[in-house]
Order: C-alpha cells, then sequence, then structure tokens
C-alpha cells in the first residue's frame, strides 16, 4: 500500500486536513476542526504523529490544540500560557512546534512558552522576554509576533526563533539566555541605520537539511543563508524578482535546495508578481534561482502567500504545497517544477504541513 499523505491546514475559521488516496493527486477534505478556533500554525509531534494546532480565539483566548488520533478529536489548553497579572495579555499562539520531548509555542505579542507534558501546561521562557533589547521591539504588519521556532536537530538546548519586526535570536542553553543573529541582513525601511544588531523584519526561516548550522531566510528585505548557525547572513536575493515575500521552506534531503515565493513589494500590493502565480526554487544554496509557474495561474492571480502557508512531504520525489489568501491549495508531485490545484473556496490559508503516514 502506498503511503498516505496529510495537509494540515490552518485558517481563520479552523483547521482543516487534506488526504490524499495514496498518490498525491485525489484529495478528499475534513473540517472544519478545532471548533472553528482561528488557526494559525499546525505541526506535528516527532515519535507520535499528534497534531499540534497554534490557535487563539478573540473569546477565549490563546490554545495549543492537540489531537492523538489523525484530527478525529481534540483537546486544548492554556493553562501557563500567560505573562502574569503585571504582564500584557497574550492574544493568539502564532507558532507551535516539538522536539526532544518539549513542545514550543511562540506567541503575541512576541514570547515564547514551553510544555513538558504534552501541552498539557506551559511556563514561560523568560530569559527571551528578560533580553536586553526588549523595551525596543515593535511589531511589523501582522503585530509584535513570535512566528518561526526551529529547535535543533540533536541538542534540545539549542533553539532558533524569529520575530517581526525583532529579527532571529537563539539560545544554547535551553532558553536561560539568548543572542541576537541578524548580522548582514538589511533593514531597508531603517536607512539611518540598514545593519542594525536586531530590528530586522524576519519573515520565515528554515534549517537545511542534515545541517545543523545552514538557514534560509525570507525576510521583508530579501533572501539569505547562513552557514555558522545565524551568527553572519548572506544575501542570495539576486534572480529573484523581488526581494519581498514570506515563505521559505528546505528539501527534506538536500541541503541545497529550498523554495520561496516572491511577492510584489509592500507599496504595490503584496501578491503574485505581475498577478502571475510563480514559485521559485534553488538547487545550489540561492545562488542560482529557477521560477516554475506550470499549472499555475499566469494571469489575474493577485493573491498571497503567508508566512506558514508553504510546506514539503518526504516523498521520493518531494512533494511542495502552499495555501493562498483567498483559499486556494495548489501542490507539486514533482520537487516544484509543475502544480495543481488541490481544493478551492476554503478560507484563508494561514498554514500549510505536511505528514506522511507509512
Amino acid at each position: 500500500m502506498s503511503p498516505r499523505t496529510l495537509l494540515l491546514l490552518g485558517t481563520p475559521k479552523g483547521a482543516f486536513l487534506l488526504e490524499d488516496g495514496g498518490d498525491r493527486r485525489s484529495w478528499s477534505l475534513r473540517g472544519p476542526l478545532c471548533e472553528g478556533w482561528p488557526v494559525h500554525d499546525i505541526s506535528v509531534e516527532p515519535g507520535t504523529n499528534a497534531l499540534l494546532a497554534a490557535a487563539g480565539n478573540p473569546w477565549w483566548g490563546p490554545a495549543v490544540w492537540r489531537s492523538d488520533d489523525l484530527g478525529a478529536t481534540w483537546t486544548h489548553s492554556s493553562e501557563g500560557l500567560t505573562y502574569g497579572d503585571a504582564g500584557p495579555k497574550v492574544k493568539t499562539v502564532w507558532n507551535v512546534a516539538a522536539a526532544h520531548g518539549v513542545i514550543w509555542a511562540g506567541v503575541e505579542p512576541a514570547g515564547l512558552f514551553r510544555s513538558r507534558d504534552g501541552g498539557t501546561t506551559w511556563e514561560h521562557v523568560e530569559g527571551l522576554t528578560n533580553h536586553p533589547t526588549r523595551e525596543g521591539w515593535f511589531g511589523g504588519n501582522g503585530g509584535l509576533i513570535l512566528h518561526t521556532i526551529i529547535p535543533h536537530p540533536v541538542d534540545p538546548d539549542r533553539v532558533w526563533v524569529g520575530i517581526s519586526s525583532v529579527g532571529v535570536f537563539a539560545t544554547e542553553d535551553g532558553g536561560a539566555t539568548w543572542e541576537t543573529r541578524n548580522r548582514g541582513v538589511r533593514a531597508g525601511f531603517w536607512p539611518e541605520n540598514p545593519l542594525p544588531e536586531w530590528g530586522q523584519c524576519v519573515h520565515k526561516a528554515t534549517l537545511a537539511a542534515g545541517t545543523d548550522q545552514t538557514l534560509f531566510q525570507q525576510n521583508h528585505c530579501g533572501v539569505y543563508r547562513s552557514d555558522d548557525g545565524g551568527r553572519a547572513w548572506t544575501e542570495i536575493t539576486e534572480g529573484l524578482p523581488t526581494e519581498f515575500g514570506f515563505v521559505m521552506s528546505g528539501h527534506p534531503r538536500d541541503p541545497q535546495t529550498a523554495w520561496t515565493i516572491p511577492l510584489s513589494e509592500p507599496q504595490d500590493g503584496r501578491f503574485m508578481v505581475d498577478g502571475k502565480a510563480a514559485v521559485w526554487r534553488t538547487h545550489d544554496g540561492g545562488a542560482t534561482w529557477i521560477r516554475s509557474g506550470e499549472g499555475l495561474p499566469q494571469e489575474q492571480a493577485y493573491i498571497g502567500v503567508l508566512r506558514e502557508a508553504m510546506a514539503v512531504d518526504h516523498h521520493d520525489p518531494v512533494g511542495v504545497y502552499f495555501g493562498t489568501s483567498t483559499g486556494q491549495v495548489y501542490g507539486s508531485i514533482d520537487e516544484g517544477e509543475t502544480w495543481s490545484l488541490l481544493v478551492d473556496n476554503m478560507p484563508p490559508i494561514w498554514s500549510v504541513e505536511s505528514l506522511v503516514l507509512d
């Protein structure tokens, strides 16, 4: 029997699951799930295949939802997701990532929480909130949010996070202390200080496959690669039609391959460049880029793709998927060369994740 593939979709109207029939060509849809709560991100807990949904309800507040049966039933908890009576109110959970027996949750206003009991209770990672730059943090267009969490593949004490519009931070002692990791990343909206220590608007970052130091980043001001864990970044925007976009995904096996979706500049609308939908990929670490639009709309495609709304699977060849702000999900089963529409008429797609069931 062929492995099944699940696509986990987060939307403002709840979570949805797309499941294929084993060929990644025909898909069935389940949802809305999580009682229709707005879901910013869904991830998979390694070892258990539990689904974890980062959510926030305007009446009930933030929570992380958990399903141990592939979405058939869900529980949720917000116990400990608070800065305390003296701190700001946590509005929502933007990102959730699990590794080494720990679940991490990034929230708005920007901060990091950790659960050691499968998401039942949460503790505030105060080392990040207490960073000496904290008083100067400011939000981007989407707010002051911690939207990216990258656990180290081997060392449980090492984690990277991305905060808009603050930058990349890293810890190597389990969250007790943090340092900025933004050298070489431009902040073009600060002409008086275009290369600050922090204040860059990171949109998404990902760790290259099989490495513990190589990162790719899509920033408000360009695309970058770091080969030393984010201590220094090299710009790799050349060859792309714009420097602006939100998504960045890496190949699950090839550290030189990654995908991004350039969008028109903010002042020009933040949609597919020239109204022609395309995904761009590199096979040489960002030295060159290839445009792929076959199967995607090539006229009047005034659509956007948000920071969590791209995913790759672990098949060979790799499947690549993205969702749009207008409710379409597209997929490629040939590593991004050609595309097809998987589902339409959905709520805005906030996030896409994949799970392959052998």
